[in-house]
């Protein structure tokens, strides 16, 4: 077994190098064994993002069984940001304390019967579930990503974290692309809804039964896990990981899917279906960008230059979509490419782990999670109080209102371009030259 180099980060200044691993799974799981708890916890992920991406393409028909304006109902659909912020923390906690069995099921069973809620309608009703679809939901990234980096190499890393996202964003197209065209073909709202819930308990049920077992904790846990809260807490390198990766997410949870199709019918004219598909091409870009952008840094044995690279080309294709005609480029062209490139926002995932001791993996995912989308759950009220704020509260809105209200997307991947020169390089190629 190699010797582990690591290099201490307590105070930011130099990222904490990953021991060096055999290329086998963790202590007492079999390749096999962990290979399978990952998959099945990356299928948990991929409904969890059907049931944060769908409600984009029933808006309309929700707002009037909630009996509230398109922008109330947004404000409801991101309540799912409020559960999903808090309880990433929680997520990375209990997956360090009491490992992946006992935490991602029972997670899992939350957010179906927050669905379950969502269909019965009703302000109340629905805000209680989409809480709970939230709090479940913040478990299936932070648990896919802790399987991947606790039984397999590092230098596999940014691979396997770019697949596990790639699989959330399978969820994402399907909740657009392929829940849009059932609910123009006259499904139910709420009918959709009780079938996904029940769906998301057989997933349930499925992850009992298939993830490993916990390792055996050493002594005093708790006092354990707030040092590991205090420890990356106070890492600069955690905040920025936070920061970066939230600018770049904000403009797929927020625009492409909460006001995508929206957008698309009120500002360019689009009928439904064809709104529905150009959305969903974004969420399709990440099934491609994450894994790729993944791979890519993962072979430079660097995360810099992927992060910076995979931001520039967003803000052009963002600053296209906004402000630039919408026949300048093939059909579904622009929004494949926008998704493509935001995967980058993946990588602070990555250098967070490598960034903070290896054994608050667990708790180091779940901080970049809940900074991460702590953005989404402040800022999308702040949006859709801008969309009404320019159009003066018109029931449906122009392409310039659009434009004010969403530009300072633009400002934010610019900001998030700029954090990415603090951030200490801490791919392959770092932990090569420290070591040496």
């Amino acid at each position: 077994m190699a010797t582990p180099t690591k290099t201490s980060n307590t105070g930011g200044n130099a990222p904490f190098l990953v021991p060096t691993q055999v290329e086998e799974s963790g202590p007492g799981t079999s390749v096999k064994v962990a290979a399978v708890a990952w998959l099945v916890a990356a299928v948990y992920y991929f409904f969890q993002y059907v049931l944060r991406s769908s409600p984009s393409v029933m808006l309309p028909q929700m707002s009037g069984a909630f009996g509230v304006s398109a922008v109330g109902m947004a404000g409801i659909v991101g309540l799912f940001y409020y559960g999903y912020a808090p309880f990433s923390l929680l997520a990375g906690a209990g997956l360090d304390r009491l490992g992946p069995r006992k935490v991602i099921p029972l997670a899992a069973a939350a957010a179906a019967i927050g669905a379950l809620l969502f269909s019965l309608g009703g302000t109340t009703a629905g805000s209680i579930g989409r809480l709970l679809q939230g709090a479940g939901g913040a478990f299936a990234p932070v648990g896919a990503i802790y399987i991947a980096s606790e039984y397999f190499p590092p230098s596999k890393a940014a691979t396997l974290i770019g697949a596990t996202q790639m699989f959330g964003m399978a969820g994402g197209a399907a909740g657009q692309f392929v829940v849009g065209p059932w609910i123009a073909g006259g499904l139910r709202w709420d009918t959709f809804w009780i079938g996904l819930g029940a769906a998301v308990l057989v997933i349930s049920a499925i992850l009992f039964a298939l993830l490993p077992n916990p390792k055996p904790q050493t002594s005093a846990p708790e006092k354990k896990i707030m040092r590991g809260f205090y420890l990356v807490f106070k890492n600069p390198q955690s905040i920025l990981c936070g920061l970066i990766a939230g600018l770049l997410f904000i403009p797929t949870t927020i625009f492409d899917m909460v006001w995508g199709v929206r957008y698309l019918q009120e500002a360019h004219g689009f009928d439904y279906a064809s709104a529905v598909l150009r959305t969903s091409m974004v969420p399709l870009g990440w099934i491609i960008g994450c894994p790729l952008l993944g791979f890519i840094s993962d072979r430079l044995g660097r995360r810099k230059p992927v992060i910076a690279g995979g931001a520039a080309l967003l803000l052009v294709c963002l600053a296209w979509i906004l402000f630039g005609s919408a026949d300048a480029f093939p059909r579904y062209v622009l929004g494949l490419v926008a998704g493509i490139a935001s995967g980058a926002a993946m990588l602070p995932y990555t250098v967070i782990k490598e960034a903070n001791p290896p054994q608050f993996g667990g708790i180091a995912t779940g901080v970049v999670n809940f900074l991460n989308f702590t953005f989404s759950a402040l800022l999308g009220p702040v949006f859709g109080w801008l969309l009404h704020y320019f159009s003066g509260g018109a029931t449906v809105m122009q392409h310039q209102h659009y434009q004010m209200a969403f530009a300072p997307l633009l400002i934010g991947v610019a900001v998030a371009i700029a954090l990415t020169y603090f951030l200490n390089e801490t791919g392959a190629s770092a932990r090569r030259k420290l070591s040496t």
